[in-house]
């Protein structure tokens, strides 16, 4: 919805803070936008590993956008998706943008790797694309978009891939001429040295993500003293699902009853109210026909 992609640009240039909570399906949105957050992160590992694959590419662009089609019918906040390298060359994004504006997602955050992409935490080879080719890619999304205040967030790996500080300010830059709206910058480490660097030497040309998922611990006050824009809060949707599952599965497996953990687990009712089964219930009254 355009709407939305207004929004969403007006948190992403707001002097305030923004927090993005991951989702990884409907459910998960509705529950994010339930506790109070203002915008989701669709989050490529999460969808990947919510499907059971790697977070290497290994479900198509357009699987994805049909879980994304999902959630941007199960919520009214603004939501951005994590698109890897935008599965391909220029054209994938092109493409890729129209088809995310026709299911109302209101930006796309798109890293200069190669495809297939290899997740930023994993100790694999972080190989970073060719600064043309990805501001090409950056160009291509801008002229295809189809509202306005659609927002392309660059997102370089220079720091991730061990290229330092310099090479990351050298890719951001060319991103921001090439046309992109917001920068992430993005870190392995478990302290935020090298982001507060990045912001320093950065000076605000654009508004800068970050994903402080391995520096956990740094206070949050400090991001807003360095004017950061937006913080993802990346995977720790599906990493609780993950760990409450396994405690439940092996409670009922031990037990081989459900006495123990019915008390527990959400109610029937809490699911009916979150998918709004009262809505269809009213829907049901007013299409179907009635008793006489």
């Amino acid at each position: 919805m355009e709407k939305n992609a207004s929004i969403f640009r007006r948190y992403l240039l707001s002097e305030e803070l923004t927090f993005l909570m991951e989702a990884h399906n409907g459910l998960s949105a509705k529950i994010a936008e339930a506790t109070g957050f203002k915008a989701l992160w669709a989050s490529g590992l999460t969808i990947s590993a919510s499907l059971g694959v790697r977070d290497c590419n290994e479900i198509s662009w357009t699987q994805v956008l049909e879980v994304l089609e999902y959630m941007s019918d199960s919520v009214s906040v603004p939501i951005m998706v994590d698109a890897d390298t935008g599965y391909g060359n220029f054209n994938s994004v092109r493409r890729l943008v129209r088809k995310l504006c026709d299911r109302g997602i209101s930006a796309v955050c798109i890293e200069d790797k190669i495809f297939p992409k290899t997740n930023s935490f994993i100790d694999r080879n972080q190989d970073l694309a060719n600064i043309d080719e990805f501001c090409g890619k950056i160009k291509a999304g801008k002229d295809s978009q189809n509202y306005s205040d659609f927002t392309i967030v660059a997102r370089t790996e220079a720091l991730i891939s061990g290229h330092g500080l310099k090479e990351a300010l050298t890719r951001s830059e060319a991103y921001r001429k090439a046309g992109a709206d917001a920068i992430l910058i993005h870190s392995k480490m478990s302290n935020a040295d090298e982001i507060f660097s990045f912001t320093r030497e950065w000076a605000n040309r654009l508004p800068l993500v970050i994903v402080p998922t391995k520096y956990y611990n740094v206070p949050t006050h400090l991001y807003r003293e360095n004017k950061i824009s937006m913080i993802i809060w990346a995977n720790h949707s599906l990493r609780a699902c993950i760990t409450a599952m396994k405690q439940i599965c092996k409670k009922i497996y031990d037990d081989e009853s459900l006495l123990a953990v019915e008390k527990s687990v959400a109610s029937l009712e809490e699911i009916f109210s979150l998918v709004n089964d009262h809505e269809l219930q009213q829907a049901e009254n007013k299409y179907l026909p009635q008793p006489v």
